[in-house]
């Protein structure tokens, strides 16, 4: 009976069991800083991209506006694509900014989240992706009329 008794006081397997309790948490924690990670890089890039975009839509032989050649759209299409982005949505215009023409670039991606995702579709949720937008506006290099 004494032997019955000591293995019922015996803390083995304790350290087995407090991490099978952890572990969930500390992947949970660790598939959100990867994420997190990967979607500013991303947000990054896109706004790089929408910088570039600008750059080129007031350079004067360039243009801004979409329906003429695309030169913002190209540019950046071809940034992202560098940096193996794709799907993403460039909206380009000229705008007037105190009296001044310039050029407004806004990129805007739905970026997945391959480790949140999982999480959340083995506990019933669905946040597989996030919206991610950013923007530039440049005023044009050449003299207004």
């Amino acid at each position: 009976m004494i032997g019955f008794r000591g293995r019922l006081r015996s803390e083995r397997g304790a350290e087995l069991i407090e991490m099978a309790m952890v572990l969930p948490i500390l992947m949970l924690v660790v598939g959100g800083i990867v994420d997190f990670g990967f979607t500013f890089r991303a947000w990054q890039v896109m706004t790089n991209a929408a910088r570039e975009g600008a750059r080129v839509g007031v350079l004067p032989q360039y243009s801004c506006t979409p329906d003429v050649g695309g030169d913002v759209e190209n540019r950046v299409a071809a940034y992202l694509a560098s940096a193996g982005l794709t799907g993403v949505a460039v909206d380009a215009g000229v705008v007037q900014v105190g009296g001044l023409r310039a050029c407004a670039v806004r990129v805007s991606l739905d970026h997945p989240l391959p480790s949140l995702g999982a999480f959340a579709r083995f506990f019933g949720g669905n946040f597989a992706t996030v919206p991610l937008a950013a923007g530039a506006t440049m005023r044009t290099e050449t003299q207004a009329p």
